[in-house]
């Protein structure tokens, strides 16, 4: 196995890089529409997931692809890379420098490996986590090839805690810690892992933009936790995932989910959920 994740590694990095060179030419300077969820798309997402596609088409024939522009139904393949080409698509129209290329790739249904590049910041993020897969080789979360931890520290005012546009009602109440919002969900979840921040919430993040992330954060030694009770993982053959959202709760140490979990469940509630 240490061969094929060194070529899975190899694939992303050298991949992003090359789709990121031409994001960089049109990023701040084109428009975006709305898709039926509200959500943004740009002729450069369109653009990015395609080439992304054909590259692991070409390199990994045997592997499944779902992405946020094309095919969201989950194939009957052992393995299947889960790709978002553009990341925070709001941030890179409007010419903020936070936005990223997200792959994780799946193991019968469950994320083992995640790559994430943020190209303005030259920030490179990847990591393993084999669970119950069965899997071996390399092990652990890297930021530019370097290994990253979450934070042991216990919740104080100047911590920070990362939330999105639609979990600001989680302010209802007393808050433990600072307040950041990104405005991109990987890079939300990344925060947590490299120790940054304490921990995150995204309310309505689609599959596309937790699969890599989802396998980041817990090589770093951080907590994922699905709001609504069930476990996101494995993914079903067949099933449609366009219109799923699973809304998350991350934190840097298993022992602050109870923390934080009472807090972050109101995003439950809200009309966007």
């Amino acid at each position: 196995m240490k061969d094929f994740w060194k070529q899975v590694l190899n694939f992303c990095q050298q991949t992003t890089q090359e789709v990121s060179d031409r994001l960089m030419t049109d990023f701040g300077k084109i428009q975006a529409e709305q898709k039926e969820d509200g959500s943004l798309v740009t002729k450069a997402d369109k653009w990015a997931d395609r080439t992304i596609r054909e590259a692991i088409q070409a390199t990994f024939p045997s592997h499944g692809v779902l992405t946020e522009e094309t095919t969201h139904v989950f194939p009957d393949t052992d393995w299947c890379w889960i790709v978002d080409p553009i990341d925070g698509t709001t941030n890179f129209t409007r010419g903020v420098p936070v936005w990223g290329i997200s792959l994780g790739l799946l193991y019968k249904g469950t994320p083992v490996f995640g790559f994430v590049y943020i190209p303005c910041l030259k920030q490179a993020f990847h990591g393993f986590w084999y669970g119950d897969s069965g899997l071996t080789g390399d092990t652990g979360a890297y930021l530019n090839n370097q290994p990253i931890f979450t934070s042991k520290d216990d919740p104080s005012p100047s911590h920070l805690f990362n939330l999105c546009a639609r979990s600001l009602a989680i302010l209802q109440k007393p808050f433990p810690c600072k307040i950041r919002m990104i405005g991109v969900a990987s890079y939300n979840i990344l925060l947590v892992a490299a120790g940054a921040a304490i921990g995150g919430v995204e309310a309505t993040p689609k599959i596309w933009d937790i699969a890599a992330v989802w396998v980041i954060v817990q090589a770093a030694g951080g907590s994922f936790v699905n709001l609504d009770g069930a476990e996101i993982f494995p993914l079903k053959i067949g099933k449609n995932y366009g219109n799923s959202s699973f809304p998350s709760l991350v934190v840097s140490r298993q022992e602050l989910i109870s923390t934080f979990k009472p807090l972050a469940s109101v995003i439950t509630q809200s009309p966007y959920h």
